[in-house]
């Protein structure tokens, strides 16, 4: 790059110094243009993609958000062996060997390679994408598809010499057979069994192996992997419309209009995409708030959903009773907890009635006690009752359906930071008409605060009642709260 000073230097010379400024300044920008890598400098979602410790990361994004790219800069990264002083993530410091592809040849040609390479249809600017030119050793091409590269050798600072070899889902499991590789990038999702014959490429050198996916096909094994089950040694980053620095308000929103409505989320928040069988059809902004202090005066209840293999799940409900508007206000989710380790990751939100459902009354296979005095017994104020409606009856589809009326109405909100809440939220969906009852924990202890909200009190209600003597067993819901 030219400094400031040379340029100062050179317009004092007695010659043409328009003309060789100019011819600095064309040398600058290709310079520039053949090491974009030196350049990059992640959104700090990005950031967090790259740096996370997991074998396996998946940075699930909207679409042009800069997935594609941030995953071909940090394979650039280690088939040269450049790294940025700011770099957190895994170094090599030797030449790699490296497999990469996405859904077809055509789409590997115009992802994968565009953004490693260059334009595919202009060769004389191959070198200015994230492999920087200098660094570029040699190439072959791909038979029949034009302008397709089959693998990049690129020169590694150590001086050995690094190879990527692209290839595509579409020509099935074995041409993923590579031998032992150091790492492998997904551009968009593979099927489960690329994915894990990828994954088996690298046991050896415990390399890394990474997906950027805008989500569209929903929930599958490999979303799922990291979405849901959060497998050990998996990093799962989503990124959204509103941290891709590139748009201004005005594009983002322009952007989200344009998309129909059951692919916004998809496209612009990196959410699985469910279609028309999703059970809330609803955006999370109508439903998101900030957190803030609940007045005194304003009822409380804790909903409760007992779990064991799938994770048992409490949240806490505040009711504005002049609005009508009930605010889930806390949550938590957790897989094999006993009733003692779960309570007292809920006792600190305060003595407030709990709401729970029927399978409350089954009796536990281990004490033969029944679940819900398991709960009582460790200290929560469990209603007496199970869940239902002010008729008694406590239909799934009832319920459901005075949630979403809630929701499309603004009477149901959600503080902002229960992002578990809203994980659940944007799975829940049918399947041939019927809810799909999984991954409902957080959303089911709702329910059941919400069916219960006329039994919710308030501190004012609670201090008096310290004073009492409170029955071992109420006969009913009304006698133990005092109605």
């Amino acid at each position: 790059m030219t400094s400031p000073d040379l340029r100062s230097v050179l317009s004092s010379l007695p010659f043409d110094r328009s003309t060789l400024l100019t011819q600095l300044q064309t040398l600058e920008e290709r310079l520039t243009a053949e090491n974009r890598l030196a350049d990059y400098r992640p959104y700090p979602k990005q950031a967090e993609f790259h740096s996370a410790p997991a074998r396996e990361r998946m940075l699930m994004a909207g679409n042009q958000l800069g997935k594609t790219l941030s995953a071909s800069m940090e394979t650039a990264m280690h088939l040269t062996g450049q790294y940025p002083e700011w770099w957190k993530g895994k170094r090599f410091d030797r030449s790699v060997r490296w497999l990469a592809g996405s859904e077809s040849s055509e789409l590997t040609r115009k992802g994968v390679q565009r953004l490693l390479l260059g334009p595919p249809e202009n060769r004389a600017e191959w070198g200015t994408a994230a492999i920087p030119k200098a660094s570029i050793v040699s190439y072959s091409m791909r038979q029949g598809v034009p302008d397709a590269v089959s693998t990049i050798n690129v020169r590694h600072v150590s001086g050995g010499i690094s190879s990527i070899q692209l290839q595509s889902y579409d020509q099935g499991r074995t041409k993923w057979q590579a031998d032992t590789v150091d790492g492998i990038w997904f551009d968009e999702e593979p099927p489960e069994d690329i994915y894990f014959e990828g994954l088996t490429r690298t046991n050896t050198t415990v390399g890394p192996v990474y997906v950027t996916l805008t989500p569209l096909l929903g929930i599958s094994n490999v979303v799922k992997r990291y979405y849901l089950d959060r497998a050990d040694g998996t990093h799962l980053t989503i990124m959204t419309i509103d941290d891709a620095e590139h748009y201004t308000a005005e594009q983002r929103a322009q952007i989200i209009a344009s998309y129909p409505e059951h692919e916004r989320e998809a496209r612009t928040r990196g959410i699985p995409q469910l279609g028309s069988g999703r059970v809330f059809p609803v955006s999370q902004s109508m439903l998101r708030c900030q957190a803030f202090a609940i007045p005194d005066h304003w009822p409380r209840i804790g909903g409760l959903d007992f779990g064991w293999d799938h994770p048992s799940a409490a949240v806490l409900v505040a009711w504005d009773r002049d609005a009508d508007c009930l605010y889930v206000t806390a949550a938590h989710r957790a897989r094999e907890a006993t009733p003692a380790m779960f309570t007292a990751a809920v006792r600190p939100w305060g003595e407030w009635p709990w709401a729970w459902p029927h399978d409350g009354l089954q009796h536990d296979k281990g004490s033969g006690e029944q679940l819900a005095n398991l709960y009582r017994t460790q200290g929560l104020k469990m209603l007496p009752v199970r869940a239902t409606f002010e008729d008694g009856t406590n239909g799934l589809e009832a319920g459901v359906a005075d949630m979403l009326d809630r929701m499309q109405t603004g009477r149901l909100k959600v503080f902002a930071h229960l992002e578990e809440w809203f994980e659940e939220f944007e799975l829940y969906h049918r399947k041939d008409g019927l809810i799909v009852k999984e991954h409902d924990d957080l959303l089911s202890a709702t329910r059941y605060a919400l069916m219960m909200r006329r039994f919710a009190k308030t501190k004012l209600d609670l201090k008096p009642a310290r004073a009492r003597v409170i029955p071992d067993m109420p006969t009913s819901a009304n006698s133990w709260m005092g109605g």
